[in-house]
């Protein structure tokens, strides 16, 4: 039996409201109806570290729910991570997404703004401002591969007495304060790893996290090229999935390295920013995400 469309609805008369983990159940419901895993993992520290918004079905909608929401992640006073841009299929194409967006934009101002677009998205967020400065490729598989050469840095595993180290490290490659993060990432990840440098200090670290499917590995923070493979390779060998990676275009000798390892995949978002000429910090030592949806 076929439903009936819901009657049209002017998005300006929806109303907005903050989420809360109580709603973890309804973006679940919203992530599966357009055919997005039910990632309850990943959008309960979303919805615990960010702040949601989203939009509830109108009345005589027959379904009900929750029709639209995103997450807004604050990183200090300068910088704001948009993720998990959802329209129930039922009201796609009807300015929701748009009201959505400027609205979070308008609660983000004046700081800078930055998010991953897919191909159906990138058209909304060039309109709304954002422009492109790059892109990552998703690639997943079990990894098969083995170092290409000793890193010349110590991979272990981190403890509690790391965490103001990983912070100090994190901060300048980050280019932004994401203490709010990092903090929860010892209750989130299956595993962080920290890279000792020869004469001491952090030379990298790296964490990984289990995500339905898959095990994704990240955030991956490097001096090198070498240490961060080194981190990338212990952490694999730990997953009980096969792994998740989405590797920056920047770093093609590291997605070369994990095509080689393995990991295949050609699904891709593109980097993009509003209100800054690109994503802060340094991108050389950057090596993975915490998350897509994060930065």
């Amino acid at each position: 039996m076929t439903s009936t469309p819901p009657a049209p609805i002017s998005p300006a008369d929806l109303p907005i409201r903050r989420l809360t983990l109580a709603d973890l159940p309804a973006c679940l419901d919203l992530s599966a109806d357009r055919s997005w895993p039910r990632e309850e993992h990943k959008w309960r520290l979303l919805l615990t570290a960010g702040q949601g918004y989203g939009i509830d079905a109108p009345p005589g909608d027959p379904a009900g729910g929750l029709i639209a929401c995103l997450v807004v992640t604050s990183y200090a006073a300068d910088h704001r991570a948009i993720g998990m841009v959802l329209v129930a299929e039922r009201h796609a194409r009807r300015g929701i997404g748009r009201r959505l967006m400027r609205h979070a934009l308008a609660e983000c101002a004046p700081a800078a703004v930055f998010l991953t677009a897919t191909d159906n998205g990138r058209p909304l967020y060039e309109q709304l401002g954002f422009k492109s400065v790059g892109a990552i490729t998703t690639l997943r598989g079990p990894f098969t591969g083995t170092l290409p050469a000793a890193p010349g840095s110590t991979v272990r595993p981190a403890t509690a007495a790391d965490l103001p180290g990983i912070l100090a490290y994190d901060l300048p490659i980050f280019g932004a304060d994401r203490t709010e993060l990092l903090t929860r990432l010892p209750s989130f990840a299956d595993h962080i790893l920290v890279a000792e440098a020869p004469g001491g200090g952090l030379a990298g670290y790296g964490a990984s996290w289990p995500n339905v499917t898959t095990t994704v590995i990240g955030p991956v923070l490097a001096d090198d090229l070498a240490t961060a493979q080194a981190l990338i390779a212990e952490l694999a060998a730990r997953a009980p999935l096969p792994v998740r990676f989405d590797v920056d275009d920047r770093h093609r000798e590291l997605a070369a390295w994990l095509r080689a390892s393995g990991l295949t995949g050609d699904s891709r978002c593109a980097l993009m920013v509003l209100g800054a000429p690109d994503l802060p910090g340094d991108a050389t030592r950057r090596f993975a995400p915490y998350s897509v949806a994060l930065g």
